[in-house]
């Protein structure tokens, strides 16, 4: 599996795991949400993406996400 794929799996597995704990344990898990969110949305703006840069050094092959 590429990076661009792992960071979308990874995100959308972050975002549905933070709002079934909103709803089980407390609103506050949608904080994390926003933070996932955010994140995504100034990695597309600036390039940057910690996630990215930390699958690349254990070695992952980089692609784009839907060849």
């Amino acid at each position: 599996m590429s990076i661009d794929r792992l960071v979308l799996a990874f995100a959308g597995s972050f975002i549905l795991v933070s709002l079934a704990l909103s709803q089980l344990h407390s609103p506050y898990w949608l904080w994390f949400t926003a933070f996932v969110g955010a994140n995504m949305l100034q990695a597309a703006f600036s390039g940057f993406c910690p996630l990215a840069k930390i699958l690349k050094a254990l070695g992952k092959k980089p692609g784009a996400a839907f060849d």
